[in-house]
């Protein structure tokens, strides 16, 4: 069985409600996986916004939740995770608001595709001390047994 990555709150490709965005109470979604080989060691969650700052014209990828040493028999997060509730031995990077936790689309112009990315890895990361989507990106590489997508899309409504 393929790793798949669902979510409650907007299907592949549906918009994403405003309650998980800058416009409301920017929580996060809840998220489910199954099919997690069984090599498995650690999950990472990214969740990025290629569209940055403006889909017409796009400059950056604007980095959003930054999850790794998942344990690779959990199953999902819930709604609005609190940092103190993340699964056992979780570590956070920093996303580009330079803070952990999750930070909820919040375009400046235009509708953005918003990618939640799950990686299925066979080992468990070091402490990375809060990396950067890049230096995380870095330590998994060589380690990737498997990885799932979810997008979803929002546009403001001002």
């Amino acid at each position: 069985m393929p790793l798949t990555l669902t979510s409650p709150a907007f299907g592949p490709g549906g918009n994403i409600p405003p309650r998980h965005t800058c416009d409301d109470r920017d929580t996060s979604p809840e998220l489910a996986w199954s099919g997690v080989p069984e090599a498995a060691r650690s999950l990472v969650l990214i969740v990025d916004d290629p569209d940055a700052p403006d889909p017409a014209a796009p400059k950056m990828t604007w980095v959003h939740w930054l999850l790794y040493n998942l344990p690779a028999d959990v199953h999902g997060l819930a709604e609005n995770v609190a940092e103190t509730d993340l699964p056992t031995g979780t570590l956070q990077g920093i996303n580009d608001w330079k803070r952990t936790g999750y930070g909820g689309p919040c375009p400046p112009i235009g509708r953005h595709r918003y990618f939640h990315k799950l990686y299925a890895l066979d080992t468990r990361l070091p402490d990375l001390h809060h990396p950067t989507k890049a230096a995380l990106e870095q330590a998994m590489q060589g380690h990737v047994l498997e990885r799932a997508e979810l997008m979803g899309y929002y546009q403001r409504g001002h």
